[in-house]
């Protein structure tokens, strides 16, 4: 078996190869020794991290863990650990090994898989778990371009604030979702909700108390009905393979806006009688859920880091509702007739525990779940663990050996990374 080569940043930040270490990786805090055939070459669009405060981890000759604290190269103590954050459609399946220094940062808001060197390319600890290109980096066109599609499309609604706010998004941020807005295509944003009725941890627009700094600004306004239906009519009408979703991490939780999206929905169903409108949401309001499909939403994308009630609760911190009621909102949908998804927040050596994939089973038998999407969950890997009260895994199944063993067991269940456009 072929051991992929350490990578390290020395302490200018450039990264290189240990010549005497190989690749380990890191399963909910377990170090585990890292083979070739565990990774995939470095997917087009990732980017990689070095770790502040934290030493890299790898494998010496002798099988045994090495804490790296000496760069080889100049003999300078200066090192850092690397991670790669992986580009969309692509779900780790170790992070990146490493030990805290004290007094390190907290890392902020991404997800850190082991990156390693194999036959003098990078390589990581992931696999891609969906085909759609929608968001591979060599469907963007030249950022040039980009501008001038979404300049076009302000000026055409310069007067709705909706659209104002998705360009900023697109082409400040440069969130996916909103620049396919701007070309034209797939799946189009509708964020609504300025308020949210939980506080995650990891949440990306607020952290009021949390330890990470916010990545992207929050929605500041309550957009119209109008706004959200000439949003959504404009992409239905003009957009290649088009659906539109509510509930964006540019906003809190959109089923706090029931009334204004039961209007939208109404509104757009009205005029396109197939289209797919779906809905990404905590699931907290299973009663407002009811409404939405009533009205004619067609999906419903639920998040949870786990379907273990405590660990759910010590993540989303629910103010009002609970697990049990986001997973009613699945019934709900599944009952109406609608496609439901569950998008799993997702942590080697967390999410693919034993008992987290029992209680993944029991929630496909009791729901028929249509599709989980394979997330990765954005947040530092020790402050997560110490807030669920986790210690590192005795026992683990192995992240694709997990999505592997439910597609066994659920033959009709898929998995992937975008809510899907169904079928009309």
């Amino acid at each position: 078996m072929s051991t992929p080569r350490l990578l390290y940043a020395d302490g200018q930040g450039n990264i290189l190869d240990h010549p005497g270490l190989g690749m380990a990786g890191s399963a909910g805090g377990r170090w585990e020794p890292v083979e070739e055939s565990q990774c995939i070459p470095l997917p087009p669009g990732s980017e990689l991290f070095l770790l502040p405060g934290r030493l890299p981890v790898g494998v010496d000759d002798s099988g045994e863990f090495e804490v790296m604290e000496i760069d080889p190269a100049n003999g300078a103590s200066n090192v850092s650990a690397v991670a790669a954050f992986l580009a969309p459609a692509h779900t780790a399946t170790l992070w990146s090994a490493f030990q805290t220094r004290p007094n390190a940062p907290v890392l902020p808001l991404f997800a850190y898989a082991a990156v390693g060197l194999a036959k003098e390319r990078m390589v990581v600890t992931a696999i891609r778990v969906d085909p759609l290109p929608r968001q591979d980096p060599d469907k963007f066109p030249p950022a040039q371009r980009l501008q001038e599609s979404g300049r076009r499309l302000l000026r055409k609604f310069r007067h709705n604030r909706l659209m104002q706010h998705l360009g900023h998004c697109a082409m400040g941020y440069g969130c996916p979702a909103a620049r396919n807005l701007m070309l034209g295509r797939w799946e189009a944003p509708l964020p609504t909700a300025g308020a949210c009725n939980a506080s995650c941890l990891g949440c990306i627009s607020s952290q009021p108390d949390g330890p990470f700094p916010v990545t992207q600004e929050r929605i500041a306004f309550t957009p119209s009905a109008d706004e959200v239906v000439e949003v959504a009519m404009h992409h239905f009408t003009n957009a290649l393979d088009p659906l539109v979703s509510f509930g964006q991490g540019c906003e809190g939780e959109p089923l706090t806006q029931g009334d204004l999206l039961e209007e939208s929905i109404s509104r757009i169903r009205a005029r396109v009688p197939q289209g797919t409108i779906n809905l990404n949401s905590n699931g907290s309001l299973p009663g407002v859920v009811a409404k939405l499909m009533d009205a004619g939403l067609s999906s419903i994308r639920v998040s949870v880091n786990s379907l273990i009630p405590e660990r759910h609760q010590a993540y989303y911190q629910p103010r009002g509702w609970a697990l049990a009621d986001a997973v009613e909102s699945i019934r709900v949908v599944k009952a109406a007739g609608g496609h439901a998804s569950l998008n799993l927040l997702t942590m080697p050596g967390v999410t693919d525990r034993p008992e987290e994939a029992e209680a993944i089973s029991t929630l496909v038998e009791h729901t028929g779940l249509d599709l989980i999407q394979w997330r990765n969950l954005n947040i530092d890997p020790e402050i997560y663990l110490r807030v669920l009260g986790l210690t590192p895994p005795q026992e683990r199944i192995g992240v694709a050996e997990l999505i592997d063993g439910l597609r066994r067991r659920f033959p009709k269940l898929k998995h992937g990374y975008y809510n899907p456009k169904l079928p009309a």
